[in-house]
């Protein structure tokens, strides 16, 4: 009894060497273990960034002169601004910042350099969506510093009287949705696709493994059911489960946070709805490829990651590099984070919100139909 009490190295080694032998036949911990580091080394290394630049900008420019001209020039050189359309009016302005397809509209008036060469210090108008107060405050700030390197550039020689100070005319910001800059009204919309695609994918994925650990997925396999039936049956009790968290926030949101809601609320459910039956598609397919719960939940945290970082939810969308705004363009979080806070502080409609609504019909398509291709292979 002594000897068994007694530390032994080759035991030991033994209990060593078949730790490893039991992680290298579980391929899919293995991959997490490697994989995890070099994706976040890769998010955070090269694609999150708190100074985004090149942003998304309209003109409206019913003053095309050099001095306007080098206006527009030194927004551009500033790196903060990139002009992507010219638009007609401040109409076609406002609508392409509630739908979220420009950051700023920079709106010219009639007449702005006869008004300058008058000493009447006329105003441009730069028209921002501040919903998210980190991607276009460093943008805004920048503005200031533009007027001078115009003024310095334009005002010379007979034009020298006007370069005095105040300056010969004002850049008039207008932060479009959310005006004081309030982070919060920002963060926690976006909680609301956070939440709901942990838990509904991380429920779905148990769901199917638990039924395997169990035991009892063969009485599953014996049942004269298609695997369109058996997954949409799974999956109906967790859109409630979903809706109810999802009023839960929204709740906390308006009565606690006070974030204003301008939108339609069955417009929102419906949205929520979309996202929801998006996120449970993932979550089936995801308990196919896992042979237990432990990796059900290690694959939910492998695709929960990339949706957080790349979504636009912890860091702006358009500062991060092309080749992860098309990652994140892959995710349905992505989508929902422009809907949710579209409607809630820009009072979007249906109508404004179908460039964002159709991925996520098209995401939950695809992907439920991967996830009842992977369950029949499973009957064989």
């Amino acid at each position: 009894m002594s000897h068994y009490n007694r530390f032994s190295v080759s035991r030991w080694w033994s209990m060593v060497l078949k730790e490893f032998l039991q992680l290298r036949r579980d391929r899919l911990t293995f991959a997490m273990i490697v994989g995890i580091p070099i994706i976040q080394m890769a998010l955070f290394g090269y694609a999150i960034n708190n100074d985004p630049q090149h942003l998304d900008t309209a003109i409206i420019n019913a003053d095309n002169t050099d001095i306007t001209r080098s206006f527009v020039s030194g927004m551009r050189n500033s790196g903060y601004f990139k002009f992507v359309s010219e638009l007609p009016n401040e109409a076609a302005g406002r609508e392409a910042l509630a739908q979220g397809t420009v950051l700023f509209v920079v709106n010219i008036p009639a007449g702005f350099t006869r008004q300058l060469l008058r000493h009447e210090r006329p105003a441009l108008l730069v028209e921002a969506d501040a919903t998210d107060p980190t991607a276009s405050g460093n943008a805004i700030a920048a503005l200031n510093g533009i007027v001078q390197l115009v003024i310095q550039k334009e005002l010379t020689g007979g034009l020298a009287p006007l370069a005095g100070s105040p300056a010969p005319f004002d850049v008039q910001v207008h932060r479009l949705y959310n005006p004081e800059g309030i982070t919060h009204y920002n963060i926690v919309p976006g909680l609301m696709g956070v939440i709901l695609t942990m838990t509904t994918v991380m429920m779905t994925g148990l769901a199917i493994t638990r039924e395997r650990e169990r035991g009892t997925m063969e009485n599953l396999l014996a049942m004269p059911s298609t695997p369109l039936e058996v997954m949409t049956g799974k999956l109906i009790p967790y859109i409630g489960i979903a809706l109810i968290q999802a009023s839960i926030i929204l709740l906390g949101a308006y009565y606690v946070f006070h974030v204003p809601f301008f939108g339609n609320l069955a417009v929102l459910y419906l949205v929520a709805l979309l996202f929801i039956a998006a996120n449970l598609t993932v979550g089936i397919t995801l308990s196919s490829l896992a042979t237990n719960q432990l990796q059900a939940v290690q694959l939910t945290f492998f695709y929960f990651l990339p949706n957080i970082l790349l979504s636009g939810f912890m860091f702006p969308f358009q500062g991060m590099p092309k080749w992860a705004q098309l990652l994140g363009d892959l995710l349905p979080l992505t989508y929902f984070n422009r809907l949710v806070r579209g409607i809630m502080l820009k009072g979007n409609g249906l109508s404004s919100s179908w460039s964002n609504v159709w991925p996520l019909i098209v995401f939950t398509a695809i992907v439920m139909t991967v996830a009842v291709k992977t369950y029949r292979k499973t009957l064989d």
